[in-house]
């Protein structure tokens, strides 16, 4: 699974620190999401959407999905 968080986090103004901390989870967990090394739990996927305002599937998507998965905007 891929997905946008880094991005999506750095656009919205959060430290790694600041997100991991309203999501109850460590920096840890947040850097391995956003490194692609860690596929976060149905829960935490929800809350991470939640917190970005966005859906699930605007957040994260099969790897088999990349190539057709569109570019979203930069703010």
């Amino acid at each position: 699974m891929r997905n946008r968080v880094k991005q999506l986090r750095k656009q919205a103004g959060l430290r790694q620190e600041d997100l991991a901390k309203e999501l109850g989870v460590s920096r840890q967990t947040i850097i391995a999401i956003e490194n692609d090394k860690y596929n976060p739990t149905l829960e935490l996927a929800m809350k991470l959407a939640r917190r970005l305002d966005l859906h699930v599937d605007e957040i994260f998507w099969l790897e088999e999905e990349a190539g057709a998965r569109p570019e979203m905007p930069q703010a």
